[in-house]
């Protein structure tokens, strides 16, 4: 049996679960080395604490030699039935995260007795500590990420739209050898940046005193990249050069104080303090950050409600921001990982204002 799936049977065991359908496509790649796509059809891994473990697994799916027991089945067949035979109703079973109604709600039906249990944290628990391996695939994917948000750095030019903004980074980030981006790429210009997740437009040009807020991140041997940096056309005016100070100010506290055994409540508050210190706190609303890692948001956050500690192996985003409605926005985002004595910032990127165009 693999490390992965031990540590995601002890989970269970600590919280009283016997069986545990895993139905998240990654997390089953992640503890099986197995990826399929499946649409809408059934796809499932039912994990044991017997040991016995059961892949569902449609016809059409190309898999060979799972070294798990194997339940085949074809869209013609009564998936509920097949479901039911493999769980025991007379005990909770654990339910993943992303597992449909469409297959929940038919199989409480059918099994009225059965109590359905939320099961998701035993896996994300697991994929929220990063092994070695992990570790320097996402390390790779941060350095490609520093390297490209140079090079748009310099290709930022007065009158240049968000969308070609965009479609350069896109396109660098092919060029370096990365399958595609962590989430879609956001380039937001003057008062754009107010809006968190502005989406690139083609018709929106960079003016002389504006801001450009870049978010971006790729994947790299199928894990995610992700970072904020915020820059200034031609020239930038006390009040913006202020507030980004102070924005990274708040990261560089908020940073400082990871280390394995702190809350991420504190962490989220050492930049939340002082934002509100500064007079801004209601131009920020939202979270300190996020875990990442084979998706650009997994479970776990720093965050005022998140009592949890950090852990060596853990990966997550620090991106506070102050955004000013009508006028502009500032957000800077660094990877922070976790390490045994302390913290490891993932991104090099210079933090500080910077004038491009």
């Amino acid at each position: 049996m693999n490390d992965r799936i031990s540590r995601v049977l002890k989970k269970m065991e600590e919280k009283g679960i016997t069986q545990l359908i895993v139905s998240d496509p990654l997390s089953i790649r992640f503890l099986t080395g197995i990826m399929v796509n499946p649409g809408e059809r059934l796809y499932a891994l039912i994990l044991r604490t017997s040991g016995k473990h059961t892949m569902l697994l449609n016809y059409l799916y190309f898999v060979k030699d799972t070294g798990f027991e194997e339940v085949w089945f074809s869209d013609m067949e009564d998936q509920i039935s097949i479901i039911a035979d493999q769980i025991d109703p007379s005990v909770p079973l654990g339910i993943d995260k992303t597992w449909p109604a469409r297959f929940l709600i038919p199989l409480q039906e059918k099994l009225p007795q059965l109590k359905t249990v939320w099961g998701s944290d035993c896996v994300d628990g697991v994929r929220a500590v990063k092994n070695d391996e992990e570790i320097a695939i996402m390390k790779k994917a941060s350095e490609i990420n520093d390297m490209v948000m140079e090079k748009v750095a310099d290709y930022i030019k007065e009158g240049m739209t968000e969308k070609q903004v965009a479609d350069f980074i896109d396109n660098e980030y092919l060029k370096a050898g990365a399958s595609g981006t962590s989430f879609d790429t956001i380039v937001c210009f003057g008062p754009n940046a107010a809006d968190q997740h502005h989406m690139p437009s083609d018709t929106r040009t960079l003016k002389a005193g504006e801001c450009v807020l870049i978010d971006m991140g790729c994947v790299w041997q199928g894990y995610c990249s992700d970072m904020t940096r915020t820059f200034y056309c031609k020239s930038a005016d006390p009040e913006q050069t202020e507030i980004h100070d102070i924005v990274r100010e708040a990261v560089l506290r908020a940073e400082s104080v990871i280390k394995p055994g702190v809350r991420f409540c504190d962490i989220d508050a050492q930049a939340r303090d002082y934002i509100d210190e500064k007079g801004y706190s209601e131009y920020w609303k939202i979270r300190l950050g996020h875990f990442i890692g084979q998706e650009d948001h997994e479970y776990g956050d720093v965050s005022p409600i998140n009592k949890n500690v950090a852990e060596p192996g853990m990966i997550f985003s620090i991106e506070p921001g102050i955004y000013l409605e009508g006028k502009y926005g500032v957000r800077i985002e660094d990877l922070v990982l976790v390490t045994e004595d302390g913290h490891e910032l993932l991104n090099a990127v210079e933090k500080k204002w910077r004038i491009v165009g």
